[in-house]
């Protein structure tokens, strides 16, 4: 005899399932905000997420008191997602296996792919870069690139690091890789189900929401207008005069002479620092752009990012772009530690008066989700819904390299 499920039944096979479904967010910083679990939170909340204090080193006897850095950074609940449907009295007769398979994986995984389609948008924070637009990627060394561009940041060697990949990306790489040595497990993953399992440092995933990047059509031989330039924006000149939009919010910047320094020791790690636009920019009529970056170029203290401000008239080059003038469309996978990237949910209220209504919260998948049934006179059915209300947020966007293909 079944026994009657229960609205907790059903909303903890949701998170369950869920979680299982997610590609991209699996990997990533998942936080629960339990400061609203008695009232509930609505769009436009924050929660704060704590960042990790960074020091400085001094050298000899005297103390050297530096002011702390720790900080807590704001991410705005600002999506409600919600998958709907209904079931009778009878459905919640069946098993909870039948249950699921009928009404719970198709909304979930709808419900993960959501999630992870805007968590994904953050690639555009990103500025570590590997690969090349248009070309998929089939050497295992641009995936081992990914991961010294994270080495150079000082990011953990953990277990932590995950890498996302388009289908084409995997299909390519596991083909590549089918006839060296591997160890057995994974070799099995690999062959059963086409996937790569966790290899190169990474737990890797398939992801079919990966975005596409279009670059900016580019024009001129831009420099830098004036030495000892820092901060989010960097002024240059000898573009194309007047001309449309050459630098689009995503595109990835380099100036000739600054390099990128590890952040643990701010020495130089002989390869020149990237700097992701974060506005769509054109030049004025005598060809000069003010481009907006991120980070923000410092060039000392406990933050320094770079060697130093690039001189007078460094050559200005868009990482991907094959020749002036060209705009090219690719997609795009991530290499990521769980830090690099935060998911934020809070609890939504619970209405009362309803004819079911439960909450999951859980801090160990770091995930909140309601679910709510109420009869309809109307239909005299049982309509139903699953909501989440969540935030994304960069956290350590120098943890994360983008993999063009």
């Amino acid at each position: 005899m079944n026994t009657l499920l229960t609205v907790d039944m059903i909303t903890r096979e949701t998170a369950r399932v869920l979680v299982n479904n997610l590609a991209f967010a699996k990997g990533c910083n998942r936080e629960y905000d339990d400061q609203f679990a008695k009232d509930g939170a609505k769009i436009g909340y924050t929660c704060n997420v704590r960042m990790p204090d960074r020091a400085v080193v001094h050298k000899g006897q005297a103390l050297v008191l530096d002011n702390a850095q720790e900080s807590k950074v704001p991410v705005a609940l600002d999506t409600q997602a919600h998958t709907d449907f209904q079931f009778s009295a009878s459905d919640l007769l069946l098993s909870i296996d039948d249950f699921s398979k009928r009404f719970i994986q198709p909304r979930a995984a709808a419900l993960a792919t959501t999630i992870d389609v805007d968590g994904l948008a953050l690639y555009k924070d990103v500025f570590n870069y590997v690969g090349a637009p248009g070309t998929v990627p089939t050497a295992l060394l641009t995936y081992l690139t990914a991961g010294v561009r994270l080495d150079e940041q000082a990011c953990p060697q953990d277990m932590l690091r995950s890498m996302v990949v388009t289908s084409w990306m995997q299909a390519n790489i596991v083909d590549q890789l089918k006839g060296l040595f591997h160890a057995g497990p994974e070799l099995a993953e690999q062959y059963r189900k086409g996937r790569m399992g966790r290899a190169a440092g990474f737990e890797w995933d398939m992801d079919q929401n990966c975005p596409t990047h279009t670059t900016g059509a580019l024009g001129g031989a831009p420099q830098i207008n004036a030495a000892n330039q820092s901060g989010a924006s960097i002024i240059t000149d000898t573009w194309t005069s007047a001309a449309a939009t050459r630098l689009l919010k995503g595109d990835v910047v380099q100036f000739a002479g600054c390099y990128a320094v590890n952040p643990q020791s701010r020495v130089s790690t002989g390869t020149l620092a990237n700097w992701v636009v974060t506005a769509d920019t054109a030049s004025d009529g005598s060809g000069n752009m003010t481009i907006p970056i991120s980070p923000s170029m410092v060039v000392s203290g406990p933050f320094q990012n770079c060697s130093g401000s690039p001189a007078d008239n460094a050559l200005v080059t868009a990482y991907g772009h094959a020749s002036t003038y060209t705009s090219k469309v690719s997609p795009v996978g991530l290499a990521y530690h769980r830090d690099a990237f935060t998911l934020a949910m809070a609890d939504l209220p619970l209405p009362k008066g309803v004819d079911m209504a439960g909450r999951v919260q859980s801090k160990e998948l770091g995930v909140s989700f309601t679910l709510v049934r109420q009869f309809d006179i109307s239909t005299y059915n049982y309509p139903c819904r699953v909501d989440g209300l969540y935030g994304w947020k960069t956290l350590r966007a120098e943890m994360a390299c983008r993999v063009q293909a």
